[in-house]
């Protein structure tokens, strides 16, 4: 079973917030036994939110299926249990603040000495090395830093994506690069020493955007609710007051939107519009061509129509629409303040029932874990 592939795997994570719990949430997932590691009071996300009877739902979603013990790492007899803990886990993973770890006598080399098995996953805000190594690095600073910012928003600002994808997309990198290197330790038996960084996570995805401007000299506008380098592609208004998202990814379905849509043929070759480069740079007056046809539609017939082009569309929804949207998937999530329905994780297995971990209250395995590990 998938869900059982890292059956027999020990990780050790020693996060907060939401990267390296976000990391390990899904080691956990695909059967690993994860060893949270929370400092005294716990982690800080715990105190996040309190919209869980009292409780966090965010810490909830970010840790469920994990041990949690509470260290305090500057006690010698704590350290030294973690080091005990440590000699025997295939992964660890951490978040701390730089330096942080390895000021504690966990950097990544010291511990990879004593158990060469071991893959450890540093996760930093910047990298290992530079100016801004030593730098906190929280993900609205990330987004700003990376150019993300810059091409988010509208076009006379910037703008922060309300999700935080620098933390989350740092976390599946880290989850990826953790299995590769279980992978290669099964045929070397040697462990490996992982870095992984939210800036890079983040230019990586913005990495398109600077090699267009390194190449053309020019920057991709924001352009709000649209696409910086694709037209049409982006959010119409209807006749009735409703807003449909509409993209057209090439010349096939802009002929279509043209004939069907907007039963407007004569702009499939309009030198204005004939290919994306040509409707990027006109991007304002097709917009408001699309309006003007859109303006004395209703939302069902411009629906029909896209269904009848093949063309992709959408809705605006709020978040208070969610939990209706037909498409949402659903799962019971145990905690300490009783059960909660959640949005089930993206990855389905065919012929295995989907299930998640419970949330662990803060130190509820202290003892069990002093206990195993106390030789």
């Amino acid at each position: 079973m998938l869900s059982k592939a890292l059956e027999g795997v020990l990780v050790v994570e020693m996060g907060q917030a939401v990267a390296a719990p976000y990391c390990a949430t899904q080691l956990a997932e695909a059967g690993a036994r994860v060893i949270k590691i929370e400092r005294p009071g716990g982690d800080f996300a715990r105190a996040y939110d309190d919209h869980l009877k009292g409780a966090s739902i965010f810490f909830s979603w970010l840790n469920r299926g994990k041990e949690s013990i509470e260290l305090d790492i500057k006690n010698p007899e704590d350290a030294a249990l973690l080091h005990r803990i440590l000699d025997r886990a295939d992964v660890f993973v951490q978040n701390l603040a730089p330096g942080a770890a390895a000021r504690a006598g966990f950097g990544s080399e010291q511990l990879r000495a004593r158990n060469p098995r071991l893959i450890t996953c540093d996760i930093t805000g910047y990298g290992d090395s530079g100016d801004y190594a030593e730098m906190r690095a929280y993900d609205m600073l990330v987004q700003a830093e990376s150019g993300l910012a810059a091409i988010s928003g509208e076009p006379d600002a910037p703008g922060r994506c309300g999700a935080s994808v620098c933390d989350l997309a740092c976390a599946t990198n880290a989850y990826a690069g953790i299995l590769r290197a279980l992978l290669a330790r099964a045929n070397t038996g040697k462990g490996a020493g992982l870095s992984v960084s939210l800036f890079g996570s983040m230019t990586d995805w913005v990495a398109i955007y600077i090699a267009s401007y390194e190449l053309s000299g020019k920057v991709t506008p924001r352009t709000g609710f649209s696409h910086g380098l694709i037209a049409p592609y982006g959010a119409f208004a209807i006749g009735d007051g409703s807003r449909v998202v509409l993209a057209v990814q090439n010349q096939r379905e802009w002929a279509r939107l043209c004939e069907i849509v907007l039963e407007k043929p004569e702009l499939k070759d309009h030198p204005d519009y004939h290919d994306n480069p040509a409707r990027s740079q006109h991007r304002e007056a097709l917009n408001k061509v699309i309006e003007e046809v859109f303006s004395h539609l209703d939302r069902d017939t411009v629906v029909a129509r896209l269904r009848q082009a093949i063309i992709a569309y959408g809705f605006i929804n709020e978040i208070s629409d969610m939990p209706a949207h037909t498409a949402l998937r659903r799962t019971d999530l145990s905690t300490e303040r009783g059960p909660v329905s959640i949005v089930a994780p993206p990855l389905l297995v065919k012929g295995e029932t989907l299930s998640v971990g419970d949330v662990p209250a803060l130190g509820a395995s202290s003892a069990a874990i002093r206990e195993e590990f106390s030789k």
